[in-house]
């Protein structure tokens, strides 16, 4: 469903995501995890088109989308829920998901949005700034699935949530596998958190990959020490 080849990205003369290359099947949900400044945010920035690349190439579902601008990767399947959430603060719970739904083509947000988030019915008519940390980032996840994404991207989805919300998103992610067709990727510090939703782990250091496994074969001391070095 996602496969890049080769992918370089620099910040001026630096190069922070080094010759990358990786596959994401349908209905896997793989977790990118690493400490703060290895390179996570910069490739998700450069998977949805924020960031360019210098090298590579990116294809969704055999579409190749390196050279597209984002809202035209938006349209060939790819959600992207940004570190820190980055909702509508001003907007309503209601047209912050709407914000969406030109992608989709729908007239109206679907109730299996509403189902998977019972909160965001209930507060729809709420200014999106006035919800909880835990409230937003379920906002932000309802505002990308509304697009109908073939792969959707979360970047630190856990970050500066309370344990308990955390189980709730863990949850709602596996639940959106099970009913979507639908491939997930996280960047992620949380161990436990990736655990509980992911199907595959790797461990990126300085823009490059070091460390891959399945989930049944993940050696958890092995991963804190890549996390904690």
């Amino acid at each position: 469903m996602l496969s890049v080849s080769n992918l370089k990205v620099c910040y001026g003369q630096s190069e922070v995501i080094s010759d990358l290359t990786f596959s994401v099947p349908k209905n896997e949900t793989l977790a990118i995890m690493g400490r703060n400044g290895m390179g996570k945010t910069t490739l998700f920035k450069s998977l949805i088109g924020i960031l360019p690349s210098s090298e590579g190439v990116i294809q969704i579902d055999g579409v190749d989308i390196s050279t597209l601008e984002s809202y035209q990767r938006v349209e060939n399947g790819i959600a992207y829920v940004p570190q820190g959430r980055m909702i509508f603060p001003d907007l309503t719970v209601k047209e912050n998901i709407e914000t969406g739904l030109e992608v989709s083509k729908l007239k109206e947000i679907p109730d299996d949005i509403y189902a998977l988030f019972p909160v965001l019915r209930e507060m729809r008519n709420r200014k999106g700034g006035n919800l909880s940390g835990g409230q937003q980032q379920q906002l932000a996840i309802a505002r990308a699935l509304v697009t109908n994404p073939k792969v959707l991207l979360l970047d630190e989805p856990t970050e500066g949530i309370q344990p308990s919300i955390i189980k709730d998103i863990a949850n709602i992610l596996n639940e959106i596998k099970q009913l979507r067709d639908i491939t997930i990727i996280v960047s992620e510090q949380v161990l436990s958190f990736t655990m509980e939703i992911a199907d595959r782990i790797i461990v990126i250091d300085k823009g490059k990959f070091i460390h891959e496994n399945m989930r049944n074969q993940v050696d958890s001391h092995q991963i804190k020490k890549y996390l904690s070095v």
